[in-house]
């Protein structure tokens, strides 16, 4: 048995939950926020057989498909660090897709 864990855009996530639901997949979903652009995201845990792990990672990496986003992206002005002032100027950021972590569990109980 593997515990795939999945950490993917709130965008994302709906879809992918009703996704895998349908394919038979049990799924926890817990709220997460990320550390680059602190926004919202959300984890999901699939307790999966060894031979529907392939089916699973790839119907993750079907429905979250990475795209470009502009984000604010913090920047000194001129003297700001000393007057402590800060402006924000707009980048081109990657957003969207999946992290995907494959486990192998020695035991699963349900208690």
């Amino acid at each position: 048995m593997k515990l795939i864990i999945a950490i993917v855009q709130d965008e994302d996530s709906s879809k992918l939950l009703s996704v895998l639901m349908q394919q038979g997949f049990g799924v926890t979903k817990l709220a997460t926020t990320g550390g680059f652009l602190k926004a919202g995201n959300t984890t999901l845990l699939l307790g999966v057989d060894d031979n529907r792990t392939d089916e699973a990672v790839s119907t993750i990496e079907s429905v979250c498909k990475s795209r470009k986003q502009i984000s604010a992206a913090p920047s000194s002005m001129a003297g700001g660090i000393s007057h402590g002032e800060y402006s924000s100027y707009p980048i081109e950021v990657t957003v969207g897709g999946a992290t995907v972590f494959v486990l192998t569990v020695d035991q699963f109980l349900k208690v």
